[in-house]
């Protein structure tokens, strides 16, 4: 059988038929079926998986006997153990490749365990999106069978400990990936295992014109840069004078809309942009019909999903979990409620805190957005911002003005005796700074009561500088976090707030 032009092994195709169950009967299925693998693990036998798997409730069972997790103490009390080589701690035999997240507020790597069960877990999610298209109306279908850009991390990954190799899931992903796939990946192997990001690029530029592009994949502004550095390059008035074919682009980790009026004039003609939501730990969920919402949730592969409500109950003011907060199975979730993710997966995380805070938008058909990070929001005195509510405010205001602001981040600091918030916008276009700050206040106002509440009382002031987008690249290579799933912080804090305003002081010092 042949899907685009693209021919697939048989036993792809044959888990590709598994009849559709219902979210609740899938997500026990895969719960099961995790179990079972990992049963005799040292992890398994401690958290009594066997008496899981015999128990008329199998989700509620697991939920009362194993405990949750964040990076630091599922490091600490078991992953430190694979790191050490040792076999059978989380997942079944050894550990061969780590992914390297440091997320996007601390400083530390974080070695996430990569499986094969977890890469195929992901191929077969990829192909399922790639069968999505189907559905779509009015798309190029021609395009697919043509070459599909890739801008992901090194796939020359660094050897380290007992055996194992770490680096960006996407530079395993594509150092892995299968045969029949090869034709059509570009930059191709040799450019793929370059480290240095900038010289990279410039490789992929030097080969635009020997390739025929229909899909670009990879984070908004890193791909935004590349197609400029075509198009100055080869003096062009967009990139379709390039890739007349280019006719999608496969995005995530950061909300687009803020990208979107910048990308679009590097575009000669509309193209069709896809939504995914791949992260370290796994493909969690993508786009799979023309102009939805939300992304579907995966839940019928690898990958057993709890959502814990974001509130004040099972958070502090840090955006710390409690130890034992209230988690819901895909079938108690309400539509409109902010939920941290928790995943347990084919590579030993179990009742893992990804982190990402997401909202189901349509319920029947498992499809969420993301809203924000739990530890990205600002809640100084109770205006409970969340990274969507951002998102809007910056896309709104930027509609008003018709300019392009394709990063940002916001802070809160003391003001007076009480509280106020600094916006940072990149913006290379010319724009009226006291005008702007006015359309994201104002349209702030109307999408959060909480905040609306508090302009009139503790948070005083909002004040925000206007940099170029330079600036906020610079500062990501100064923290060594440059191209492949790197996203610049939405919300800064802490350190890296203090390590922002010093690169500022730096900067204005140099100008």
């Amino acid at each position: 059988m042949a899907i685009f032009d693209i021919k697939l092994p048989n036993r792809i195709l044959k888990a590709l038929r598994l009849p559709q169950n219902n979210p609740r009967r899938q997500q026990i299925k895969v719960l099961k079926k995790l179990l079972r693998k990992a049963r005799f693990t040292a992890f398994g036998q401690q958290y009594r998986f066997d008496e899981i798997l015999l128990c008329k409730h199998p989700g509620k069972k697991f939920q009362e006997l194993v405990p949750t997790f964040n990076y630091n103490k599922i490091h600490q009390e078991w992953w430190h153990k694979t790191l050490e080589g040792i076999p059978d701690i989380c997942w079944p035999g050894k550990i061969r490749y780590y992914a390297l997240s440091s997320g996007t507020s601390e400083a530390a790597s974080k070695y996430i365990p990569v499986t094969n069960d977890l890469l195929s877990g992901n191929k077969l999610v990829m192909i399922r999106q790639l069968f999505s298209l189907r559905n779509y109306e009015n798309i190029p279908y021609s395009s697919i069978g043509k070459g599909w850009l890739t801008l992901g991390g090194s796939t020359d990954l660094q050897k380290e400990g007992p055996g194992y190799y770490a680096g960006d899931l996407s530079g395993i992903t594509q150092k892995k990936a299968p045969f029949w796939f090869q034709p059509f990946y570009k930059p191709g192997k040799k450019i793929a295992k370059q480290k240095d990001w900038n010289k990279k690029l410039e490789e992929i530029v030097d080969k635009a014109p020997d390739w025929d592009i229909g899909f670009i994949v990879g984070v908004p502004a890193w791909i935004q840069m590349c197609m400029e550095m075509v198009i100055q390059r080869y003096k062009l008035n967009h990139i379709h004078e390039m890739w007349p074919n280019l006719a999608f682009f496969v995005h995530g980790g950061v909300s687009f809309e803020p990208y979107k009026i910048g990308f679009e004039k590097l575009l000669g003609k509309p193209i069709t942009y896809i939504e995914t939501y791949l992260a370290s730990e796994g493909f969690i969920a993508y786009q799979d019909r023309q102009f939805a919402k939300g992304m579907r949730l995966v839940t019928s592969e690898h990958i057993f999903m709890e959502f814990v409500p974001f509130d004040d109950t099972n958070f502090n003011a840090d955006g710390e979990m409690i130890d034992n907060p209230e988690a819901l199975m895909i079938h108690e979730v309400e539509e409109g409620k902010d939920y941290a993710l928790l995943i347990s997966t084919s590579a030993g995380t179990w009742r893992y805190l990804i982190g990402d805070t997401v909202r189901f938008v349509d319920k029947d058909r498992c499809e969420i957005v993301i809203t924000g990070r739990t530890k990205h929001f600002l809640s100084l005195v109770g205006e409970h911002l969340s990274v969507d509510n951002m998102n809007k405010a910056i896309q709104l205001a930027s509609e008003k003005m018709n300019i392009s602001i394709p990063e940002f981040t916001v802070a809160g600091v003391p003001y007076e005796s009480f509280f106020a918030h600094h916006w940072y916008v990149a913006c290379d276009d010319t724009v009226d700074k006291k005008q702007l700050l006015q359309l994201i206040d104002g349209a702030l106002k109307e999408l959060n009561d909480d905040y609306a509440v508090e302009r009139k009382s503790a948070l005083k002031e909002v004040f925000l500088d206007v940099l170029s987008e330079h600036q906020f690249m610079e500062f990501m290579r100064s923290k060594g976090k440059v191209g492949g799933q790197h996203k610049f912080p939405r919300v800064l804090k802490g350190k890296m707030l203090e390590d922002w305003q010093a690169f500022l002081k730096k900067e204005l010092v140099t100008e």
